[in-house]
């Protein structure tokens, strides 16, 4: 699977907004057949960053994703709210699910 993590900076008179203009890139990118997950989150230390957590089956899957019209709609619906270029971190890691952490079993 592809595994991505990527961390946007909003602007101040953005940040509130972040996740509504975000929403319809959100919905569509979930209900791709090859999307794992898509989620986010708000960074507790820094209100501004947002955190998306996002995961996608296999090459072809990533590929329509990056290629589809939502992608580009979302890009263009954030692009304004942005203070600087998102940071990503994009691996390719075996599995297709999240796994249990080793070193902190419950139960």
């Amino acid at each position: 699977m592809y595994f991505i993590v990527v961390k946007f900076q909003t602007k101040p008179d953005y940040t509130d907004q972040f996740m509504e203009l975000v929403g319809p890139f959100t919905a569509a990118t979930r209900e791709e057949p090859g999307n794992l997950w898509f989620d986010w989150s708000r960074s507790v230390e820094n209100p501004g960053e947002f955190i998306l957590v996002e995961a996608f089956l296999d090459d072809d899957a990533a590929g329509t994703h990056v290629k589809s019209a939502h992608f580009k709609a979302g890009l263009d619906a954030m692009r304004p709210a942005l203070l600087a270029t998102p940071r990503i971190v994009s691996r390719k890691v075996d599995g297709d699910s999240w796994g249990e952490m080793g070193e902190l079993q419950i139960g």
